[in-house]
């Protein structure tokens, strides 16, 4: 198993200028012992990737893999705890003539960028702790003044762990504390919200609609958070985890390092998170069907915490499910995750009249004081030798109308049509989106992943064709990825 292989997906952006708290984890990862210059959990465990990671595809684990994480990252010698991954990636949307300013709109269309890289710290610290920690540069994190893109580095998903496992005749029994900075990152499954979506994904415009950028299952909270959750898996069958998340300050403002106060989510006290899956386990199979659960309250605007009332209610309910078929030279993995987001506007946003009138300039319905969307991901995937692999992947995303969520529509003043993003814009307020995406793979060495996506719209913000008003239809919005995922 290697460390830079469980890397998450969530990139975060944020500020150079708040890492000096990262040093605290650097400092504890060089007091381990040195060793060999190869990805951190492999030469810890001995193992090869697939040991792992199903079918050597990181960062989806097996059976051995999920036991190494619950455990806490602690099997196998300590040895030097730092790795790294770096992506290059190309986009190309297929029409960009829609466009009033397709440099911006669609920038770095049709070019190779140097993505993103991540420096991962952690492994065993003693027999019972151990941690995973990813810092993530951005090359196109933010656009300065002068036009040009600008990086960013931030601390990514962090998981620190404490763990003990108790074995009888009768009982198999794993306990464990995990101190982490995003709900769910302490899951073993990859039907998750915090790992599902797993290729990096670039900040360039031009790769606004690749699969990574569609809908997904994910907690409302968001990421960089400040979080204990405590777990026990009984029998490698029941999971039981228990949290809870508040804004990430103090001790814990290393969970949220390098983002910009602007950037940070606050939330208003603690905020409680959960997870119970079922877990079986047979031949070369396994199966897990899982809930989770979050309710948390985000201020509006992250530099003004001092109203509770200013706060947006979240209720987050999920299911899911993954199969695996894991015998050589086949793997096959299964994944489908739900997830029903219920949210609560702040009193000032609800009921609201909405900032655009219709075609003739009537007044459009006042905004809602709550919407509920849903969203639906499933994926099968299939690898050959642990080298060769391809995946199918369908997401849908519905939910109620908001004259709140409309980006796109007429002047009051004008009746002229306007919008400060057409291509993404949103004429109907609704968010519906659906879509597939078709994936292949290659590994030629376990350290290197080359992949292709394409990923197709049936329907975008609401409707098939037109969805901004300005004759963007859904399809348009097909896009083609290419990346190369190097990890050592």
């Amino acid at each position: 198993m290697t460390f830079a292989l469980d890397s998450a997906s969530y990139l975060t952006r944020g500020r150079q200028h708040r890492l000096l708290p990262l040093l605290c984890i650097a400092m504890l990862a060089v007091s381990t012992k040195a060793a060999n210059a190869i990805p951190v959990f492999a030469r810890q465990t001995g193992q090869n990737c697939v040991a792992c990671h199903a079918g050597g595809q990181f960062p989806e684990l097996t059976p051995y893999g999920r036991l190494f994480k619950l455990t806490g990252y602690t099997i196998g010698e300590r040895t030097q705890p730092v790795s790294a991954m770096g992506v290059v990636s190309y986009s190309n949307v297929s029409d960009t003539s829609k466009s009033l300013d397709p440099a911006t709109d669609f920038s770095r269309n049709g070019d190779p960028v140097f993505a993103t890289a991540s420096l991962f710290l952690g492994g065993k610290i003693t027999d019972k702790f151990g941690a995973f920690a990813q810092i993530t540069y951005d090359s196109y994190a933010s656009i300065g003044d002068d036009g040009k893109y600008h990086g960013e580095t931030a601390a990514d998903n962090i998981d620190v762990r404490y763990a003990d496992r108790f074995i009888s005749d009768r009982r198999d029994l794993i306990i464990g504390v995990s101190a982490n900075n995003n709900p769910s990152v302490s899951d073993v499954w990859n039907t998750a919200a915090a790992w599902m979506q797993y290729v990096p994904v670039p900040s360039p415009t031009s790769s606004r609609f690749i699969d990574g950028n569609a809908p997904y299952p994910g907690f409302s909270s968001g990421g960089n958070l400040g979080g204990i959750s405590a777990y026990a898996f009984l029998d490698r069958r029941f999971y039981f985890e228990l949290g809870a998340y508040g804004t990430a300050k103090g001790l814990f403002s290393i969970m949220s390092a390098g983002l910009a106060d602007a950037d940070i989510t606050r939330l208003d006290g603690l905020n409680p998170y959960w997870r119970f899956a079922f877990n079986y386990e047979w031949g070369a199979s396994s199966l897990m069907l899982g809930t989770s659960g979050m309710k948390s309250r985000v201020f509006n605007d992250p530099l003004d915490t001092s109203d509770s009332a200013t706060t947006h209610r979240y209720s987050d309910m999920a299911l899911d499910a993954q199969y695996q078929f894991l015998l050589d030279p086949h793997t096959i993995t299964a994944q489908l995750a739900f997830m029903r987001s219920h949210h609560r506007y702040p009193d000032f946003l609800a009921g609201q009249q909405a900032p655009f009138v219709d075609p003739n300039g009537e007044p459009l319905a006042d905004t809602n004081a709550e919407d509920t969307n849903r969203t639906l991901r499933a994926k099968l995937t299939y690898v050959y030798q642990a080298k060769y692999g391809g995946s199918v992947g369908y997401f849908t995303l519905t939910g109620t109308t908001n004259t709140l969520n409309q980006t796109a529509g007429y002047d009051a003043d004008t009746l002229a049509l306007t919008s400060d993003d057409p291509v993404a814009a949103n004429l109907s307020g609704n968010p519906a989106t659906q879509g597939w995406t078709l994936e292949a793979f290659w590994t030629p060495f376990q350290y290197v992943r080359v992949g292709a996506q394409y990923t197709v719209y049936d329907k975008y913000n609401g409707a098939s064709h037109n969805y901004n008003g300005f004759n963007r239809n859904a399809s348009d919005n097909n896009s083609l990825f290419i990346y190369a995922w190097f990890a050592y």
